[in-house]
């Protein structure tokens, strides 16, 4: 495995500390919240009170003001090798609290930030709908300006923390003749018209409750815009580059937790009288396999430079979501394949890496839309060459 230079004696030190946590508090709810199909909303007090929530966030709020993208890559990477993939404490903290950091006014973060820090408060990003995935223009919800609030009406779905969360930022459409007219605005718990459908049933993920919600003439109060209600897509663009980044880190470290275990399994194991890992072709699938996660680990150990420099662009990004999540694939399918009939019990961990993988070439962009960005960026856009 190739050594990284990214991290210094501070992080090393972070990250010990974070991988006590995740074996201890997180791993052993494991199957419990598989099988409830959501994790436990203490999950997220004892993580805020860890002072891993919104690491970002000014003192004045209760934040650490830690701005190095690295440590929340530590967690991550962490949790996918030694906690739950589905206790999402990245959506809550780098994917949707930094709409209210960036976009907030004083009030709206003063009220909104404190609690999400504590994780007294389960955040939520609400853009998918049945109608309209990646494709944001063709979005159906829509707002209306009724002077001193705002009348949202339409319905999402694909939405994680759907059933455990108490804050949403939903993306609506404001401006109805152009399909970039879009604003964003926050949604809490108990308003009047805020329905939640089912906890979706789903291949892989079991524990990260992914759900519709439903708004039915939700009257939003002024105070609940966030930034321009017509330039919300704008806001959205801004922030794809870190969701990319955050998820290639995920699949990079769920690919290695896959060969690890992998690697064991093999060493363990026996076929007619001698370890399957003594076997030319396991010893080859796990060589090229070793060689294909250090290199994109290289890469994204660079990409975490580039974003710590303010330098990562949304097209490198983009190529590092569609390479990353489609080697989880490879990774996790082979490694299956290696533990032959036990890779498809459900009680041995390969299973559940090789299901949870199979999400990854789709959300945060599949990789056909990570394709299409990348193409553009290399000068063949078709809404030019026609």
């Amino acid at each position: 495995m190739i050594s990284r230079t990214l991290f210094d004696a501070e992080h090393t030190l972070f990250r010990d500390t974070a991988r006590r946590y995740f074996q201890e508090r997180v791993a052993p709810h494991m199957e419990r919240w598989r099988a409830q199909g959501y994790c436990d909303r203490e999950a997220y007090l004892e993580a805020g009170a860890q002072g891993y929530l919104l690491m970002w966030a000014d003192e004045e709020y209760g934040g650490a003001g830690i701005q190095d993208f690295r440590y929340e890559q530590i967690l991550i990477e962490e949790n996918m090798r030694h906690g739950e993939p589905c206790l999402f404490l990245t959506l809550h903290s780098r994917l949707v609290a930094p709409y209210i950091g960036a976009l907030g006014t004083p009030e709206q973060k003063a009220r909104l930030l404190p609690p999400a820090i504590r994780g007294e408060k389960i955040l939520g990003i609400a853009m998918t709908e049945p109608a309209a995935g990646s494709d944001l223009a063709g979005m159906r919800s829509h707002a209306e300006d009724h002077g001193d609030y705002w009348l949202l009406n339409g319905q999402k779905t694909y939405i994680s923390n759907g059933q455990i969360g108490d804050v949403f930022v939903v993306a609506a459409r404001t401006v109805p003749e152009k399909s970039h007219g879009l604003g964003l605005f926050i949604v809490e718990r108990g308003m009047e018209g805020f329905e939640r459908g089912r906890n979706l049933k789903k291949i892989g993920m079991h524990a990260q409750d992914t759900s519709e919600l439903f708004f039915h003439n939700v009257r939003i109060p002024k105070e609940n815009v966030l930034g321009d209600p017509t330039g919300g897509f704008k806001s959205l663009a801004h922030f794809l580059a870190e969701e990319r980044l955050i998820s290639m880190v995920q699949y990079t470290a769920a690919a290695q937790a896959a060969w690890e275990l992998t690697l064991d399994f093999v060493r363990e194991r026996r076929a007619f009288g001698k370890p399957i890992g003594a076997f030319q072709n396991t010893r080859f699938k796990m060589a090229e396999m070793r060689t294909q996660l250090d290199v994109a680990q290289v890469w994204v150990d660079r990409c975490v430079e580039e974003h710590v420099a303010g330098r990562l662009t949304p097209d490198i990004a983009a190529q590092g979501k569609l390479f990353c999540s489609e080697l989880e694939g490879r990774v996790t399918d082979e490694c299956l394949q290696l533990h032959g009939g036990a890779g498809y019990m459900a009680e041995y961990p390969i299973s559940r890496f090789y299901t949870d993988a199979r999400i990854s070439r789709i959300y945060a962009g599949t990789s056909e839309i990570m394709k299409e960005i990348i193409s553009r960026s290399i000068g063949l856009d078709d809404r030019k060459m026609t």
